[in-house]
């Protein structure tokens, strides 16, 4: 085999081994996009709409814990607490070593925090905090407010 051969072989070979992280890498910055236009969304009051992509981002990634703490937001704002926390409580296992930079959180009826991801790759605040904090909240108004249906 001459030179230009190996050197195509192992371009080639390099290729194959790097592009499964590429597309994993431009997945992420694609969902990362979208939880911001959800979260955009969601502040800007078009529940359904910020609804429709944190379930999108679901689809893409079931368990996403941030998709979930948001939608969490969502139904707190339309009364539906039981709901609110099931997706809490679902993001809580995946929400622990979840680094997020929250530069921006929106706070729903002085319940529950929703978040948005800030614009360095990872930040540095553990999204379990959060979930955790979001967990109590919900359960103290579901406690003390009626169920919307």
């Amino acid at each position: 085999m001459n030179r230009k051969a190996r050197r195509f072989t192992a371009m080639l070979v390099a290729l194959c081994l790097a592009a499964p992280g590429l597309v994993w890498a431009q997945g992420q910055a694609g969902v990362a996009g979208r939880l911001n236009a959800g979260y955009e969304l969601l502040e800007q009051g078009k529940f359904d709409q910020s609804r429709k992509v944190f379930e999108e981002v679901l689809r893409q990634d079931p368990g996403h814990p941030l998709a979930l703490n948001n939608l969490a937001a969502i139904m707190v704002k339309q009364g539906k607490f039981d709901q609110a926390l099931a997706y809490l409580k679902q993001a809580l296992p995946r929400s622990r070593g979840f680094k997020v930079a929250l530069n921006r959180v929106c706070n729903v009826d002085g319940v529950c925090a929703a978040c948005c991801l800030g614009d360095e790759k990872f930040g540095t605040e553990d999204l379990e905090g959060v979930v955790k904090s979001n967990i109590l909240m919900v359960g103290m108004a579901r406690a003390s407010r009626p169920e919307k249906k």
